[in-house]
């Protein structure tokens, strides 16, 4: 009669008692915590490095939602204008060009935001200001994907390595090596512009109007 095997059996080496643990097995348990890994540890990485080298434009996580801004008029003392990258609560970096400017005076001000709801449909936010004295931003940093208008500039500077800009706010500096231009001056009519965030140092919105309204009501 055969004795059972022992404990030391069961548990030792391949090739005594019971049978080995299949071939690889440790390797896919690593492959999986790799696999798991990598994403956040790569964005991780990224967003270091970004940061390192002054490339992050808003100094929050912007929403999912991109908001219109208009004005009839912007007049601006030192103005800058770099590409850059804002990033959202999901750790993604989204591509923007940061337009900043010292002082900034907006005529016409008008920002909205559709937000769609379930079983509720497009809900709009609209502002307005500055209908008869101006709007005044004081180290304005606006981080949009479209803008358009008829611009003047006073001794603009175009294809400026976008880490030594100097007409701008203190802040308004990019990545080494990349494009960017400012003037000392900038005055825009009809402007429109398309956005993820906007940063000021002070913002005084004379004449401010607010409502949320059903329905799509945007500025443009």
């Amino acid at each position: 009669m055969t004795d059972s095997p022992h404990l030391s059996d069961v548990s030792g080496p391949p090739g005594r008692g019971a049978s080995a643990p299949a071939e690889g097995a440790g390797r896919i348990r690593w492959r999986r915590f790799a696999v798991l890994t990598l994403p956040a540890v790569a964005v991780t990485a990224g967003l270091g490095i970004a940061l390192a080298q002054g490339a992050l434009a808003a100094s929050f996580a912007v929403s999912g939602q991109q908001f219109k801004v208009a004005a009839s008029s912007l007049d601006g003392e030192g103005f800058a204008q770099y590409g850059s990258v804002d990033v959202n609560a999901r750790q993604e970096l989204i591509p923007v060009a940061v337009t900043a400017i010292k002082e900034a005076r907006l005529h016409n001000l008008c920002q909205s935001v559709v937000t769609s709801l379930p079983l509720v449909g497009d809900i709009s936010l609209n502002l307005t200001a500055g209908k008869k004295a101006p709007v005044e931003a004081s180290n304005l940093f606006v981080d949009a994907t479209q803008l358009s208008g008829n611009a003047v500039f006073t001794n603009i500077e175009i294809g400026r390595d976008a880490s030594t800009l100097d007409k701008g706010p203190a802040e308004a500096v990019g990545m080494q090596d990349l494009f960017a231009q400012q003037a000392d001056t900038v005055s825009i009519t009809d402007l429109q512009q398309t956005a993820w965030a906007t940063n000021a140092g002070t913002f005084k919105l004379s004449g401010l109007s607010m409502n949320i309204s059903k329905g799509k009501k945007e500025c443009f």
